[in-house]
């Protein structure tokens, strides 16, 4: 990044921070000069098949931030509560003084055919990926409100605008996700606050380089490998790549959350090698 999103001297609270697309937000943000505030639960779900975050990633990103010499805070919380939320806000606000703006990055993925799907699977993935979003928002918007200027962006995906088999719960959230975007962008239109949304397509962290998905691609091999997937990753966007890098989603967050972009709100922007072509919408 080169200083020019006229961020410097503000404060970015990033949930899902401790790996992942969370990380290169958190250290594109620390590049702008903005202190940050890290939130990760670090903790694996037994409906989530793939290990989540560590307090050890949590305390690299951490590392990474400060190195770039801004301030950061870390708080092992809970997006699925929002009195957690609330008192991080609260206790951020008290400390650096704001919360200016707030990228709800925390998100799961589970698996499973609609008639075979548990009720465990289902609310995980659409607490943590929608409520989760909607309680970052709560948290966070009634302080930038008062201050007249804010920033909130919403994670949805591809997946939010199509669907495949074995993930209606994971389409749901993310569907769900850019509508609440769109209705919270009218609610602050008048005060000084943008919500937008992006929508990745496949990316290269976690949630998709992971034996389970490995398999789930390729169930004809016994042992198979991120290079064995590729090609049926390739097929679901149009440029003929597997996967992008985190930092190419985190190039178009910069992109919403600058001074510049004070008069988009409201918006998806597709960060997804041209799987966007194939909508209606």
């Amino acid at each position: 990044m080169t200083g020019t999103a006229g961020l410097a001297g503000r404060v970015a609270l990033v949930t899902g921070g401790a790996r992942g697309m969370g990380r290169t937000h958190a250290v594109a943000l620390a590049q702008e000069g903005v202190d940050v505030v890290l939130v990760d639960l670090c903790e694996s779900f037994d409906s989530v098949p793939y290990p989540m975050a560590t307090a050890d990633d949590l305390a690299t990103t951490a590392q990474l931030v400060e190195d770039l010499g801004v301030r950061c805070r870390t708080f092992v919380a809970d997006v699925r509560d929002l009195a957690a939320m609330v008192a991080v806000v609260a206790d951020v606000e008290r400390d650096f003084g704001s919360v200016d703006v707030a990228i709800a990055n925390a998100g799961v993925s589970s698996m499973g055919m609609i008639d075979e799907e548990t009720a465990l699977n289902w609310s995980t993935v659409i607490d943590i990926n929608l409520t989760g979003t909607f309680n970052v928002f709560r948290a966070a918007s009634p302080g930038m409100r008062r201050r007249h200027w804010g920033r909130l962006v919403g994670v949805s995906s591809m997946m939010g605008r199509t669907s495949n088999p074995t993930i209606a719960a994971y389409c749901a959230s993310k569907w769900g996700v850019i509508g609440l975007v769109k209705a919270a962008a009218q609610d602050l239109a008048h005060h000084g606050v943008t919500v937008n949304a992006v929508a990745p397509g496949n990316i290269g962290t976690p949630m998709v380089l992971n034996e389970h998905m490995f398999k789930m691609m390729r169930p004809d091999l016994d042992a198979p490998t991120a290079d064995d997937m590729a090609p049926v990753m390739a097929g679901l966007h149009a440029q003929p790549v597997p996967w992008l890098e985190p930092e190419e989603v985190t190039r178009a967050v910069m992109y919403l959350v600058a001074d510049g972009a004070a008069h988009i709100t409201g918006t998806v922007m597709d960060v997804s090698a041209g799987a966007s072509a194939r909508f209606t919408a």
